[in-house]
């Protein structure tokens, strides 16, 4: 579409200073979608008021000079001066087909980059809940995006896995089991956190043999170092779990956790303090950053060793960004994290920037979201006020979807087929209510309103592409004959028109990092989609000519819908 877009503000600049000089070339035609006609083209307006002359007479006078021929078939002036296009038949065929034969269904590829996404970022020893889910499915999204449209990406899962909350869950595992922790489970662990989390704020024995654990740890003490391997493998383990059940792209290789850059920090330290940018300010040492203040107007510090010596979360946040890029070689940081992080992560930037290791081409990002909410619309918990744990969640969502298809009890699936489709319908729901969602504001999470098949939702979605996959299928392999596209009803130009619109809708999440705009025209195309098989009939088409091309809009449909779910991290079942 962009490229249509591009010929036609060409044709539009040339009918421009044809009608009006040349001192008016490169005014933009402000082209926009219409539902009064394909496109509508608002510069009439602009150009009224700069020349002193009615919106209208201007754009009779754009008209006369337009050269549109073999785009647009039909051109007419509206309301004060809107110019309305209507695009031929034939060339919404030829781009259709031609996009149809792409692999990339229309996507182009950009100047490639090396991308780094920081995302998901669970603690080890703590079992994953709702709050992961957030940071987990966008930053998933957004690396298949970006490699979808050609940059290197490389994930990054930055565990907590170090510092004061290892004293004293180790020290809590010797003192309750001897130290062996062999035999324990993801859940043991998480109850054992929260044991040794009261044990550490109410007994000052504890909180200081803790203290002493830590140590012991960064010291590299044989025993605790095994103790400590044993809970990241544990945990690592149990993440690859979720990962793979919620079907987001994460691994055990894209591990990069607190501990890895420990070895750094007194490197990023001592160059901090070279580079001029260290002070002391209460015993801790410091960068202020220009620009960031407290709520009484004084100068805000990035606080990166404290008081009694250890390092702040700072110093690994600002070693990861020298890695990422004078090792890794990248020239884009995403850092998906939630909004409460904003401040922190702009001082971060610039404090690096000012380092030298944050520089052009290079740039950071943070790309904040919000909170899911529950019906109250307070902080989603269980109906007991806990934590909702995510692999509760995803029980939950599978087994909800396999209850809505058994009211369906579509015939064609069997046990097997059934219990595949309700596990796509429901990791899909629960993934698409969060991606269509603008991601920096908070939603409220509601089960009848993602699982429903109808509105903008995964089933809605993903029955549109099955419905063109049981097409298909009654036609038979030789049914679609490629490149055999005719436009001629209302239905077959508004799914043409949405089918050309993929492209610019990937390379604008790309660009924007904003999932729900491809989860937007996604829902389009879907009901475009559907609108064109209950009104254009296919099989029972009125001639060989006009069932060619109904099956081959309907093969083309049902690919870009699938292709735009799976950038989604979507699965799109064949059959429903």
């Amino acid at each position: 579409m962009s490229a249509l877009i591009d010929t036609l503000t060409r044709r539009f600049d040339q009918g421009i200073v044809a009608a009006f000089g040349d001192e008016h070339a490169g005014t933009p035609p402000v082209l926009r979608r219409s539902n009064r006609a394909d496109f509508q083209a608002d510069v009439a307006l602009g150009l009224g008021r700069k020349l002193g002359r009615p919106p209208r007479e201007i754009a009779e006078a754009l008209v006369a000079k337009l050269d549109l021929a073999g785009l647009v078939e039909k051109v007419e002036i509206a309301g004060p001066g809107f110019v309305n296009l209507t695009l031929t038949g034939e060339w919404l065929a030829r781009e259709v087909a031609s996009a149809a034969a792409d692999p990339r269904l229309g996507v182009a590829s950009e100047a490639p980059e090396t991308v780094v996404i920081d995302y998901s970022s669970p603690n080890v020893a703590k079992e994953m809940h709702v709050g992961h889910i957030r940071s987990t499915l966008i930053g998933d999204a957004l690396a298949r995006v970006l490699e979808h449209v050609g940059h290197r990406v490389i994930r990054q899962n930055h565990l907590g896995d170090w510092g004061t909350p290892f004293g004293m869950l180790i020290e809590h595992v010797l003192d309750t089991s001897g130290g062996d922790a062999t035999s324990l489970s993801i859940r043991d662990l998480d109850v054992f956190y929260r044991e040794a989390r009261a044990k550490f704020d109410g007994d000052p024995a504890f909180a200081e043999r803790s203290r002493r654990r830590v140590v012991l740890l960064q010291g590299g003490d044989p025993k605790t170092l095994e103790l400590w391997r044993l809970l990241v493998e544990l945990s690592t383990t149990y993440f690859e779990h979720i990962y793979e059940r919620l079907g987001v792209g994460l691994r055990r290789r894209d591990v990069c956790s607190e501990s890895f850059y420990n070895p750094m920090l007194a490197k990023v330290t001592d160059d901090l303090r070279a580079a001029g940018l260290l002070e002391e300010s209460d015993g801790a040492e410091c960068v202020f950053a220009p620009g960031f203040t407290s709520k009484e107007g004084k100068p805000l510090p990035l606080i990166v060793r404290k008081t009694d010596g250890g390092f702040g979360y700072a110093a690994t946040d600002l070693a990861g960004v020298r890695h990422r890029t004078a090792t890794l070689g990248a020239t884009r940081l995403l850092y998906v994290v939630g909004a409460p992080q904003q401040q922190h992560l702009a001082m971060v930037f610039a404090v690096a920037a000012k380092a030298g290791w944050l520089v052009p081409p290079a740039r950071a990002t943070h790309v904040a979201f919000g909170s899911i909410l529950g019906p109250d619309k307070k902080m989603f918990k269980t109906r007991e006020g806990g934590t909702v744990k995510l692999a509760d969640l995803l029980d939950e969502a599978i087994a909800r979807a396999r209850a809505i298809l058994e009211e369906k009890d579509p015939p064609h699936l069997d046990e097997a087929a059934r219990r595949e489709v309700a596990r796509m319908i429901g990791i899909g729901a629960l993934k698409y209510v969060d991606l269509s969602s603008d991601r920096v504001k908070d939603y409220v999470f509601d089960w009848n309103r993602m699982l429903a098949f109808d509105g903008n939702t995964a089933p809605y979605l993903q029955f549109a592409h099955a419905r063109t996959r049981s097409i298909l299928r009654k036609a038979g392999e030789a049914g679609v004959a490629s490149g055999a596209v005719a436009v001629r009803t209302p239905e077959e130009r508004a799914l043409a028109l949405a089918l050309l619109g993929f492209g610019d809708a990937v390379a604008g999440v790309a660009e924007s990092l904003q999932p729900h705009r491809l989860c937007t025209y996604l829902f389009d195309l879907a009901t475009a989609t559907t609108s064109f098989l209950e009104n254009c009939p296919v099989l029972k088409a009125e001639d060989d000519a006009a069932r060619a091309s109904r099956l081959a809009l309907s093969d083309v449909a049902g690919k870009v819908l699938a292709r735009g779910l799976a950038l989604l991290g979507i699965e799109a079942p064949e059959a429903m």
